[in-house]
């Protein structure tokens, strides 16, 4: 591991502790039955922390798949996959906001983000 992959890893996850920070601000003094806004805003820094969260635990998975070698176009796979995640994080949130929210439509939406990043990580 080069040092900038360390110093990305290390920048990435202290971004994603200040998303969830916000989380907890958002979650802690708004309400949304008062504040319909405030579900959207949760739902959006729920996913932006998610995939911030998700990124560089993806390219330490890789990376240790890969008998510790960093291969050109991990990182963009890796934060490919935690925008996946904080995209299907957001989408939760917004339809339990909406009240959308049940088993069909969530195994759906984890079926079609799974199927579209099998096919963008395919080897050509």
């Amino acid at each position: 591991m080069e040092l900038r992959d360390r110093f990305a890893n290390v920048v990435l996850l202290g971004l994603a502790v200040a998303a969830w920070i916000a989380v907890g601000v958002v979650v802690a003094t708004r309400d949304p039955f008062i504040d319909h806004a405030a579900g959207y805003t949760g739902a959006a820094l729920m996913g932006i922390a998610a995939g911030l969260s998700a990124a560089p635990l993806a390219w330490l998975l890789v990376f240790a798949r890969h008998r510790r070698i960093a291969y050109r176009g991990d990182w963009v796979r890796a934060l490919r996959r935690g925008g996946w995640l904080g995209l299907l994080v957001a989408t939760l949130v917004v339809l339990r906001v909406v009240d959308a929210f049940g088993l069909p439509i969530v195994l759906f939406l984890a079926a079609i983000f799974v199927l579209a990043e099998i096919t963008l990580s395919a080897e050509r």
